[in-house]
């Protein structure tokens, strides 16, 4: 069986779309369509239900997902034997805005001392969407807040966060929870402390600038959960009512425990 046909699959099962599929691997719809067709002769059965909002997956689909996705993994890793390949030359890297400003810019810098020759992607996006795109075999790895729960997921370091509830000064903030986006874990850990603290709900608000959500706090439009380096960082250390909190929220290096990145050894040691 033909790989690039377990390929436009795996893209049209991710993406729910044929027309987003053939986007993501350079295709023309048509392409697609004809591929899709041509794998679903040679198996026998229908993979996809068409919607007018996209396609889904039968239950045949869903199926077969998995084995598609493992034969696709196991003939590019045969590949990457076969051309004596025993380096990453690729790195997916998926990263929360949090470990991005204060962590990730030292992560690259030791990559590229160390690994000269090997090509880095980024993602930067929530810890939930974060663990959806690794799950995928989008990323090889990322950063994301919290440990997970998923039994496929492998931890490969931990880099402890003082995480700390900042509050306006010399007033009483406004009910409102900032944070980055929606997905992001300091925002429901908050969410759930202040809510069994003081028994009130509390709107929510994204702002995808961390520096401003400092100065909104600190204006008394709200309050937010950080960790104390980021509020080092833009010296709002004097600024805010800085409030240790009673919970951990470290920060998670993690992949997939099938699809291991051939530099686990490295990640596990490496220090932030």
């Amino acid at each position: 069986m033909d790989s690039n046909l377990l390929k436009v699959f795996i893209a049209v099962a991710n993406t729910k779309s044929i027309s987003n599929g053939a986007k993501e691997l350079g295709f023309t719809q048509s392409n697609m369509t004809l591929r899709i067709k041509q794998l679903e002769k040679i198996l026998g059965q229908e993979l996809f239900h068409r919607t007018n909002k996209g396609v889904v997956l039968t239950q045949e689909g869903e199926k077969f997902f998995p084995y598609a996705v493992d034969i696709v993994k196991k003939v590019e890793e045969a590949t990457l034997k076969i051309r004596n390949i025993n380096h990453q030359e690729l790195l997916r890297i998926g990263s929360t805005q949090s470990n991005t400003t204060i962590r990730l810019s030292k992560f690259i810098d030791k990559l590229d001392k160390d690994f000269k020759d090997m090509k880095l992607e980024f993602v930067v996006d929530s810890s939930l969407n974060l663990i959806e795109q690794l799950l995928d075999y989008k990323l090889d790895i990322a950063f994301v807040n919290g440990k997970p729960k998923q039994k496929d997921l492998e931890v490969l370091n931990v880099f402890k966060e003082d995480i700390v509830l900042v509050e306006p000064k010399d007033k009483e903030p406004e009910n409102i929870i900032y944070s980055y986006k929606n997905g992001c874990l300091n925002r429901i850990f908050l969410e759930e402390y202040l809510t069994e603290e003081k028994k009130v709900q509390y709107k929510k608000v994204n702002i995808e600038n961390y520096e401003l959500i400092l100065s909104c706090v600190k204006t008394g439009y709200g309050v937010a959960l950080f960790s104390r380096e980021i509020i080092e960082k833009f010296g709002y250390e004097n600024k805010l009512k800085i409030t240790s909190m009673d919970f951990r929220l470290d920060t998670y290096l993690i992949c997939r425990k099938d699809y291991l990145p051939m530099i686990e050894g490295y990640l596990r040691q490496i220090t932030l």
